[in-house]
């Protein structure tokens, strides 16, 4: 009898289609994809859901600009992200959108349900509304308020910078407040529901502890949403409607509910981590409400920035995907994506990184041990592999180098931890090219009493092949293929994890090509830029919509905040701010580096590199600890990572520490 498999659900937010998507939305969801084709080679029977968010304001408003109707909007938008996934090779087993008749017909019996059992009542809503956020703020939430000379409230900006309104209308409210202790109990005895911790912390300190207020979800303004059967002129906010994808998705609801009943609750939900509060509050309170059991995990994953702060089509810094693929490959993206990016927290993408990291990582380190093995096995054993039986311990120790990397790799893609599980199979690439230095089978091949020698180190150089396919699969879809056609190898069948023989009498390609060429460095990285130059000139001035201008002003606003970069000799320009410790970590290849994630007050979060490791071996300690820094140096790469700013600490004699303040003062405060 076979056994069943485990199952496994894992979910993207659904995409907002107000707008082409960047590599920054991409992102997620190819996170998501590896994670989900990780999960399938490891045996378990996975869903992978993805989908648009096709309701509310804005789409009807993005509609009308167009002179469309809002269906036949979302239609096109949706066609064209489907497109992009495809291109992507994006592995999702439903696509779900919200303007789908059965997850409509769903949303609505769960509204009627939550009327009847008394969780949604019918009140008045008065407060301020961001149409391009789809979502209210109360003043003490909004980032600016403006009065008039009365000191009356007259309007204000929400935290992304886009201007609200007041709303006054008829309004059904969510209970929320009714859930708040439950929910803290729940966070409480699950501590691994919102990863990364700091995000719990968020949640709790910023919105659950100064009181969770029931939450308007409807409005009467406008049409284009999921009406509520029994007052029809009440449309469901967007947001109730789009979180309840997760299940309706499965069926909830429906006539049929197997795949809810076989895959709910979810095992981990990916998202922004500017949407968390909407998966973490709103969600689990709206299942709590239902009787359902809660997800398993919902991760929010950090920002993909520019060096110029958040990628942003009104500050031309915008990179879209199908430019990266077209010009070098799918597989350089997913890769870069994966390991370039701390997937907890936020990255910074730059042109000479992205080709920094095809022509070293794929091109030199992988490309160019799939080459020089392929050649020397057509040169010395006419192209065939005839043994991987271990006969000196460099062989034994190669094999002992795989099992050690396939554990740390399971640890790292269970929890996550993309860049580290790439990490730890570039370190056995690595491995394998020093292995070939070391056995040196050019001058085994002079010696006829050393012939079992050669082929030993031969085919455990195609079997450590054959195993560095199989482990960047998840991530790299196309590369896998090539590498097993050269190596003569059945990419559908010959999938064990474990090293073996499997190799032992194929036939490899006698010509050999390289999987990644290498690029010219200048040449690609203008390449790059002047592609976001092209991106900066469509959206110049005047040219932007109102809420791109909203954008680009909130935005300048906050960099007039700080003088321009300047170089580290123009000490007397320097503004120093009060930051916290969000996170630390060593920096890969550095004895002395420890890599910084801290909120500077911005809204944003700041990666500082500092070379602090020796003076705080328990640097995880640090956390929460607040520490003065310079937040307005030139941004500066140091063993492959970015920079962007500096540290202040004492030194007195061996002693440096570093300029701890208390507790009491508020991120982003200025020293001065």
């Amino acid at each position: 009898m076979t056994e069943e498999k485990k199952t496994f659900y894992i979910t993207t937010p659904i995409y907002y289609p107000s707008g082409k998507l960047t590599i920054g939305n991409s992102y997620t969801t190819i996170a998501a994809d590896t994670l989900a084709r990780y999960k399938r080679n490891e045996g378990y029977d996975v869903f992978f859901l993805t989908g648009t968010d096709e309701h509310g304001l804005k789409i009807e408003e993005k509609a009308e600009e167009k002179n469309m109707q809002p269906q036949e909007y979302v239609d096109m938008m949706a066609k064209g992200i489907k497109e992009l996934w495809k291109s992507l090779d994006i592995s999702n087993d439903k696509f779900i959108r919200t303007t789908d008749d059965y997850h409509v017909k769903a949303v609505q019996r769960i509204i009627e349900r939550l009327i009847k059992q008394g969780d949604i009542y019918l009140g008045e809503y008065k407060g301020w509304y961001s149409v391009d956020d789809e979502e209210y703020f109360t003043e003490s939430q909004m980032a600016e308020v403006y009065h008039d000379a009365d000191g009356n409230v007259t309007g204000g900006k929400a935290p992304s910078g886009h201007e609200v309104t007041l709303v006054k209308e008829p309004c059904y409210f969510f209970k929320m407040s009714k859930y708040a202790d439950r929910l803290l109990k729940y966070y409480k005895d699950n501590p691994t529901f919102i990863e990364p911790e700091i995000r719990k912390n968020e949640m709790i300190n910023n919105f659950i502890k100064p009181g969770l207020e029931d939450l308007a979800i409807s409005r009467t303004s406008f049409n284009w949403g999921v009406k509520i059967p029994s007052n029809p002129e009440h449309v469901v906010y967007v947001w109730i409607d789009a979180l309840l994808n997760y299940i309706t998705a499965l069926g909830y609801e429906s006539d049929d509910d197997s795949l809810f009943k076989k895959y709910w609750p979810a095992n981990v939900q990916f998202v922004g981590k500017e949407i968390v509060r909407f998966h973490t509050i709103y969600w689990p309170i709206i299942l709590m409400a239902l009787g359902v059991e809660l997800p398993k995990q919902v991760f929010g994953h950090g920002w993909l920035l520019m060096k110029d702060g958040k990628m942003s089509k009104s500050k031309g810094n915008v990179v879209y995907p199908e430019m990266l693929v077209s010009r070098y490959g799918l597989d350089s993206l997913r890769y870069y994506l994966m390991r370039a990016m701390p997937f907890g927290n936020d990255g910074v993408f730059t042109p000479e990184d992205y080709i920094d990291k095809i022509n070293y990582d794929l091109a030199n380190d992988l490309g160019n041990l799939l080459n020089r093995t392929i050649s020397m096995i057509n040169k010395y054993d006419d192209g065939k592999v005839v043994s991987v039986a271990a006969v000196t311990d460099l062989d034994k120790d190669l094999e002992k180098s795989y099992a050690d990397t396939l554990t740390a790799y399971r640890e790292h893609m269970d929890k996550f931890e993309f860049p580290e599980a790439l990490a730890s199979v570039w370190s056995f690439i690595s491995r394998a090219n020093k292995y070939i230095d070391e056995t040196q089978p050019w001058v085994l091949a002079k010696d006829d009493s050393k012939k079992a020698e050669l082929q030993a180190v031969l085919g455990h150089l195609a079997e450590s092949l054959r195993l560095i396919a199989l482990l960047i699969s998840p991530v790299m879809t196309k590369a896998p293929v090539k590498m097993f056609a050269q190596l003569g190898l059945d990419y559908d069948n010959e999938k064990s994890l474990e090293f073996g023989d499997t190799v032992v009498g194929k036939t490899v390609t006698a010509k050999p090509e390289p999987i990644f060429p290498r690029l010219d460095a200048e040449e690609e990285v203008n390449y790059i830029k002047g592609k976001m130059a092209e991106e900066q000139a469509k959206h110049g001035a005047g040219k932007i919509s109102k809420s791109a201008q909203a954008k680009a002003k909130a935005q300048k606003e906050t960099d007039d905040d700080y003088p321009e970069e300047i170089e580290f000799d123009d000490f007397a320009k320097v503004k120093m701010v009060v930051t916290e410790i969000l996170d630390v970590k060593p920096v890969e290849n550095s004895s002395k580096l420890l890599q910084f994630k801290l909120d500077d007050g911005s809204g944003v979060d700041r990666q500082i590199l500092s070379g602090m490791h020796k003076f705080y071996p328990d640097y995880k300690k640090l956390i929460g600890k607040k520490v003065l820094a310079v937040v307005n140096l030139k941004p500066r790469r140091m063993v492959g990572e970015w920079s962007n700013g500096m540290l202040l600490s004492t030194e007195k004699g061996d002693e440096v520490k570093l300029a701890i303040v208390d507790n009491s003062h508020k991120n982003g405060a200025i020293l001065g």
